[in-house]
């Protein structure tokens, strides 16, 4: 830490003299000067009217900065099959690594994927590191973060890229924390600029105090650059079977890894057939549906028309609902062709979660609910009669009984 005065500021009023338990400041030739004594303690900070007097934090970086190259996707493989939030990230990622000139590389952890790194490659993947072990088929948290932190410290990658799903969320923080390094969380864009230091560094933009302000991060003293990006925010590149690439094989000491947590058994939630994030459709009920008995009109439109069945935030806080439907900030991100809101006010919250999606209609007997504002079609009616009446045109519709 460091005081300094900003000298076209200081009018050499003396204002900041007699606040000084120490007497460490005085005035020489119309200017503020700080003794040796002085200790930072800030007393003269709020006694100066004209703010010429500034504490600043002293910037540490790391010695070996510049050794750090290459864009990293963390993939995520889910029951044997990469998430499609790993093929949105590597599209994400070959626009910066192409930006910057250097490598992209995919991270794949799982049991028996050796067979699936290709897949990363034609999505546009230079290389894809590949860590197998019986003990990977279920995700591990403690697991993930070290086998990450050790393959960062090897290869020295300038940005790691990570869906911010259930799992990504998880460990990547112990990864930063691992690293020393900063992390940003919930990313909308991503983009290459210039520092003032003349180095170009990771623009990380993501939405604050809940989606009013977007907020651009830097982190440019440590490396790696680490973020987390929302599902379903970018898009992935059509893939390119022709395309050439290199598979590493890392063979990683993975039961050596000590876990804090034992997996006991996973309980796959009944009646959940479709992913929220990779649904083209999703039917989703809020507070307006005033109990949990009632979205069994919710789910009979879903099932009508193949859709996922998803949810506000106010319902399940309520306990109408699971929390894996969650929609919104703090549930999941999603993108679908068609997003069909029952019962919904359309709070910021809520919009920041399903506010990209192709087309959203809104039923709300509320006229002056949010959600209208930026739906693509609204009806304003009682959600009792008008889902179960789009239910029946579409059964006819389709031929079903």
């Amino acid at each position: 830490m460091s005081i300094r005065i900003i000298d076209i500021k200081c009018t050499g009023c003396g204002l900041c003299v007699p606040p000084c338990p120490y007497g460490a400041v005085e005035i020489i030739d119309k200017k503020a000067v700080f003794k040796d004594n002085c200790n930072l303690c800030g007393a003269c900070i709020p006694a100066c009217k004209f703010d010429a007097i500034v504490i600043e934090a002293e910037r540490s970086k790391m010695e070996n900065i510049d050794e750090y190259k290459g864009v990293w996707v963390t993939g995520e493989v889910r029951e044997g099959k990469i998430a499609a939030v790993t093929y949105e990230l590597l599209g994400e990622g070959r626009k910066l690594a192409d930006k910057v000139g250097e490598e992209l590389v995919a991270i794949l952890m799982g049991k028996d994927i050796k067979g699936k790194a290709e897949q990363c490659i034609h999505h546009g993947a230079d290389k894809v590191i590949v860590v197998e072990h019986e003990l990977l088929d279920n995700f591990q948290d403690d697991t993930y973060a070290v086998i990450v932190a050790d393959l960062v410290n090897k290869y020295k990658p300038s940005m790691t890229l990570t869906g911010a799903t259930f799992r990504g969320r998880s460990y990547i923080p112990r990864v930063a924390v691992m690293l020393g390094t900063g992390l940003t969380a919930d990313c909308t864009a991503l983009d290459i600029g210039d520092h003032e230091e003349g180095k170009q560094l990771l623009f990380q933009t993501r939405p604050a105090f809940g989606g009013n302000i977007m907020a651009t991060i830097i982190c440019p003293y440590y490396r790696p650059q680490m973020c987390t990006v929302r599902p379903k925010v970018m898009k992935p590149l059509a893939p390119d079977e022709s395309r050439q690439g290199e598979v590493i094989v890392e063979d990683m000491d993975v039961a050596a890894i000590k876990i804090r947590v034992k997996l006991l058994e996973i309980i796959k939630e009944l009646g959940s057939t479709v992913n929220l994030e990779d649904a083209d459709i999703i039917v989703s009920g809020g507070r307006g549906l005033g109990g949990p008995e009632h979205f069994s009109v919710i789910r009979e439109l879903a099932e009508t028309i193949g859709a996922a069945v998803g949810s506000s935030r106010a319902a399940v806080d309520a306990g109408w609902i699971p929390y894996s439907h969650q929609v919104g900030q703090t549930g999941k991100t999603v993108c679908p062709k068609l997003y069909i809101a029952c019962g919904i006010s359309g709070a910021i919250q809520h919009r920041a979660g399903m506010g990209t999606s192709d087309t959203i209609i809104a039923i709300n007997k509320d006229p002056e609910a949010p959600i209208f504002d930026f739906a693509t079609y609204g009806v304003v009616g009682d959600l009792f009669q008008v889902v179960p009446e789009l239910t029946r045109v579409f059964k006819k519709a389709l031929g079903k009984k």
